[in-house]
């Protein structure tokens, strides 16, 4: 037994090692997201020691671009599912520059009853410089994308916004999520006034109106 407990502590030395040394991003979570263990790289694209990860919620530090995705991943959890689980998200560099990647979380235990912590790696796309800064003149929307925000900005709903755009309800939802994400917005109000800073919609107009199109 005694050998058996050496050889178990002589492996996880090598695991941490290999962790600590590994060039991704990687952490160990609880089932809830509590960080428990945090590498080097981690860290620093969190602008911070490993040490200083520990407890905090890796969803916090990294935002969810789509809320559906953590509630299917939540709910598969609940279920003790074991499968490989990927959240796109999006954060904030140390120097300001948001970033865009995906996390992977593997379940792992010791045996199938326990309860699994999570691997957790991230994988980093290129950094893209944030939409609001764009110019008012190349607001980078497409038509349809601004069709959609007049109608929102006008009070339609889902339903009628799908209805004016010849769309389904999901269609004008994925073209909602798609700006929500690249203007970091989080609700449709926001999307709106963004679309106004920006000049994609024209102010002091009823109803409201793509800047552009003739009155």
């Amino acid at each position: 037994m005694d050998l058996a407990r050496q050889e178990a502590v002589t492996w996880r030395n090598r695991a941490l090692l290999l962790f600590d040394r590994v060039a991704m991003p990687v952490a160990v979570c609880d089932v809830y997201g509590a960080v428990l263990l945090a590498n080097p790289a981690m860290a620093a694209e969190c602008g911070t020691t490993p040490g200083r990860l520990r407890g905090r919620d890796v969803l916090e530090l990294f935002s969810p671009r789509e809320a559906t995705q953590v509630e299917r991943i939540a709910q598969a959890l609940r279920l003790r599912h074991r499968s490989r689980y990927q959240v796109s998200v999006r954060w904030r560099a140390p120097g300001g520059v948001e970033r865009y990647g995906e996390l992977t979380a593997d379940p792992v235990s010791d045996t199938v009853e326990d309860t699994p912590a999570l691997l957790v790696m991230l994988r980093v796309d290129a950094e893209r410089a944030p939409s609001p800064t764009a110019p008012a003149s190349g607001a980078p929307v497409t038509t349809m994308e601004a069709r959609i925000l007049a109608l929102l900005a006008a009070g339609a709903t889902t339903a009628r916004a799908a209805r004016e755009t010849a769309l389904t309800t999901d269609g004008v939802t994925y073209h909602l999520r798609r700006l929500s994400s690249r203007w970091g917005a989080s609700n449709r109000t926001e999307l709106v006034a963004r679309a106004y800073a920006l000049g994609v919609l024209t102010p002091g107009v009823w109803p409201p109106g793509v800047r552009g199109d003739e009155a």
